[in-house]
């Protein structure tokens, strides 16, 4: 029986049209959802990426540092030498000539 133009076949259809608008929803939240996710793994990727580059960079600061701090210590050690012996004059003259570098080098960047 037929009310307000409605048959038997095309309630079926009408339910199931209902069902495929939340469908079609659902798809297109989905892959707005894998856009994001695509989005996320490349921004992932690119941070892993900068991560190894400056994990090298600390790595290659840290050996500069080791090195450095050899030098120093050496040119320490060679200091403390020359202030047991009686050299002291000598090394009076050194520190006031590393005070007037200093001073000329501090010059020159305040110019700057």
């Amino acid at each position: 029986m037929r009310r307000a133009g409605l048959s038997e076949g095309t309630s079926g259809n009408y339910v199931a049209s209902g069902y495929s608008v939340y469908e079609d929803e659902n798809e297109h939240l989905q892959e707005g959802l894998r856009e994001k996710v695509k989005a996320l793994k490349h921004l992932s990727i690119d941070i892993g990426a900068e991560v190894k580059i400056h994990n090298k960079m600390l790595e290659d600061m840290d050996t500069d540092f080791d090195s450095t701090g050899g030098l120093l210590g050496a040119t320490i050690g060679r200091v403390k030498k020359l202030s047991r012996g009686s050299q002291t004059k000598l090394l009076c003259y050194m520190l006031l000539f590393c005070f007037f570098v200093f001073f000329i080098l501090y010059w020159f960047i305040k110019l700057r």
